[in-house]
Parts: structure tokens; C-alpha cells; sequence
């Protein structure tokens, strides 16, 4: 396994070191999802699968070795901690918990890179029957991220180009809401009120494909103030 078909999810309730970590390691040929602390995990992880998970320990709330310890009871992912702590001691906790590695911060890039990597390479190979869909499930709906394709049984709901890179830019984020600015600048438009409104109009479209009742929308939520939401299964 290598880095060009894994999908990390990072935690970090430090926004600016998620989203240098989540740019760095999709440069390096990743997939990444990134959640701000460990309820934000759990919801991420209730509706994906990942093939390894980056987790900061000091995070306010549940501490990232007691989400590993939890976690541990029902998953097998590989667990890398990241923390500013770096006594033999919390090693040692952090590890008897459940996780495969431990780096402590402050850390350069290229490290985490190859401690990444080196815990892929442990991990066996599933057999083709085995390896686990990168799906999200949107009632009887269904999302293929890797081939970007939407399945409702054994039909293909057509797609616009513009409702697929919607549908990849909520996928990254599940549960989590993406402001309409964010919206215009990862479609690549110019900004503007007009844009925002184009984003708009996009998002009804996109709820008539997904939708049971679009007027009342279920799964790509309006999130007041902060935009919207993909709410998956």
C-alpha cells in the first residue's frame, strides 16, 4: 500500500496546523480528511472508512489517547499520534493504548511523511474481496469518492461536472460545514455575491439528485452562518 491509494484522516484541534498537515500530506498523493477533535472523528468515522489515522493527544475534551484506547475496541486502523509531550512515559501510554507510532511535535514534514509510509508498508494487503469501498451511503443513495460516481441500485444518477467536485469537496469534510466563499474558491471561480448565489443554485440542483425532498434536505444540510454540511449515513 502506498501513499497514492491510502486515505488518512487527520485530528488536530489546531485549525491551522489541520489544514498545513491535510495540504502537505494531499501534496505527498494522499487522501485526507480532516476532523477537529475526537466527536468530529467519531461522526467521520462512523460513515468512512480510513486506511491510517494522524491524531493530535492534547486536544481539549477527549484526549487523543483515550479516543485511540476507544477506538481500539472496534477498528484495526493504524493510529499515529502526534504531541507536544515527548517523555518516555507518555510514549509508552500513547502506545500501550493502541497506537503504531508516535511522533513528537515540533516534527518536520518529510518525518511524518515516512512515518506514514513506513506504517502502510506494515499493513497487509486486503484481498480484493476484503478491501472496503470508499463509499458514502446517503439513504439509498450511494457515492463512490474514489471514481466520483452516485448510485441509486444498480442505476447511475448522471452528475454535472460542477456537482461532482461538489460532492468530492463535502466528501473530504463529512459532517463538517464549508462556507459558501470556501465553496467558490475550491470550484475555482473568481469571488463575489454573485458566485456565492451561482453556489447556490448548485446546491438545489445537487439536493433534486440526492434528496428525498429537496425542500427539506436531509443529507446536504444549510448549516446558519456556516454554510453547508454533507450528513452522510
Amino acid at each position: 500500500m502506498t501513499q497514492f491509494d491510502s486515505h488518512l484522516l487527520i485530528v488536530d484541534d489546531d485549525e491551522r496546523i489541520r489544514g498545513l498537515l491535510k495540504k502537505f500530506l494531499m501534496r505527498a498523493g494522499f487522501l485526507v480528511t480532516a476532523a477537529r477533535d475526537a466527536a468530529h472523528a467519531r461522526r467521520v468515522l462512523s460513515g468512512l472508512d480510513f486506511d491510517l489515522i494522524v491524531l493530535d493527544v492534547m486536544m481539549p475534551g477527549e484526549d487523543g489517547i483515550s479516543l485511540t484506547r476507544s477506538l481500539r475496541e472496534t477498528i484495526a486502523t493504524p493510529i499515529l499520534l502526534l504531541t507536544a509531550k515527548g517523555e518516555t512515559e507518555d510514549r509508552i501510554e500513547g502506545l500501550e493504548a493502541g497506537a503504531d507510532d508516535y511522533l513528537a511535535k515540533p516534527f518536520e514534514p518529510k518525518e511524518l511523511l515516512l512515518r506514514i509510509n513506513a506504517i502502510l508498508r506494515r499493513m497487509p494487503e486486503p484481498a480484493a474481496s476484503e478491501a472496503a469501498p470508499k463509499v458514502l451511503h446517503l439513504g439509498p443513495i450511494r457515492y463512490d469518492i474514489e471514481r466520483g460516481e452516485m448510485w441509486q441500485g444498480e442505476e447511475l444518477i448522471r452528475l454535472t461536472g460542477t456537482e461532482n467536485q461538489l460532492m468530492k469537496i463535502f466528501s473530504a469534510c463529512p459532517g463538517e460545514p464549508v462556507s459558501r466563499t470556501k465553496l467558490v474558491e475550491d470550484l475555482g471561480r473568481d469571488r463575489g455575491q454573485a458566485q456565492e448565489r451561482a453556489v447556490d443554485v448548485q446546491i438545489t440542483r445537487l439536493r433534486r439528485k440526492i434528496e428525498p425532498n429537496p425542500k427539506q434536505p436531509q443529507y446536504l444540510q444549510t448549516v446558519r452562518g456556516a454554510g453547508y454540511m454533507l450528513a452522510p449515513d
